[in-house]
């Protein structure tokens, strides 16, 4: 083999040891970055092994579960899909839509006792404006958490 040859192999060899270095680097930061996003049939269905995982859990908030408290910015309400529940437990102010009946996505991580411990609370609703009806308060279509403890 010439030197030239010799040459190319090893520029090809180092070229190929980069990509896979870049690989690799790309693959592992995106395994550490990872977030399920699961109902709760399916993060019931998992059971422990989900224990400690960061997830982001979508339902719909139980009628009658919520427990607002302003004074220590606690909330607790119970999240389903209509097949499973999972009590959630989280602080800060919710979204001003936040209420019983709308559908959730919290995110947080599920401890040993089978709470969802979440640091995040997002609401789900549709994008379509609709103006009061004739006779309706603008005011009472947007009910806030607030109001609804008093």
């Amino acid at each position: 083999m010439t030197e030239h040859w010799q040459r190319r192999i090893m520029a090809l060899g180092a070229l190929g040891l980069v990509f896979g270095a870049l690989f690799w680097m790309a693959t592992s930061s995106l395994s550490d970055d990872l977030t399920y996003f699961l109902s709760p049939s399916e993060l019931s269905d998992r059971g422990p092994a989900m224990v400690g995982a960061t997830v982001r859990l979508q339902g719909m908030v139980e009628a009658g579960s919520v427990d607002w408290n302003p004074q220590e910015q606690r909330l607790a309400f119970r999240l389903t899909d209509g097949q499973a529940t999972i009590p959630v437990i989280g602080t800060g102010v919710p979204p001003q839509m936040f209420r019983e009946g709308i559908g959730a996505v919290v995110e947080g991580e599920l401890d040993n006792g089978g709470v969802f411990r979440t640091r995040k609370v997002m609401v789900k609703h549709d994008n379509e404006y609709r103006p009061p009806e004739e006779g309706e308060r603008p005011e009472d279509l947007y009910k806030t958490l607030a109001e609804e403890a008093s």
